[in-house]
């Protein structure tokens, strides 16, 4: 069911604690935690704690929570002292995601090329 922690999501693992993570955020409605294979030298992913299967799910079902989301990934742009820096959404297999719960990826630190891959 939408919304709902499903028991196969590495995500909702992370949120429910049962797999580790470098958590260095969390708000009532969001976790958010470094990547571990990370693409930059700031690549800090922000999740919601329900869980959707892609941005787009997301921002229909619950739009709120979304902007959540964004506004975490500017604290985290904030608290990592970036001067600027990319807030990446995948949504779907040909866009790069790989993990089937909507998140965002926080990418600073060095410089961002356009277009990106």
């Amino acid at each position: 069911m939408p919304g709902e922690p499903q028991a196969d999501c590495l995500f909702c693992k992370i949120v429910e604690g049962q797999i580790p993570a470098t958590i260095v955020r969390e708000s009532d409605t969001t976790v958010a935690f470094r990547d571990i294979n990370p693409q930059a030298p700031t690549h800090v992913l922000v999740i919601p704690k329900v869980h959707y299967r892609d941005a787009a799910a997301l921002a229909a079902a619950e739009p709120s929570i979304a902007a959540d989301v964004l506004r975490e990934a500017q604290t985290v742009a904030d608290e990592e002292k970036l001067e600027s820096y990319r807030i990446v959404f995948n949504t779907g297999a040909g866009a790069g995601q790989t993990v089937w719960h909507a998140h965002a990826h926080v990418l600073g630190g060095r410089g961002l090329a356009w277009p990106p891959g």
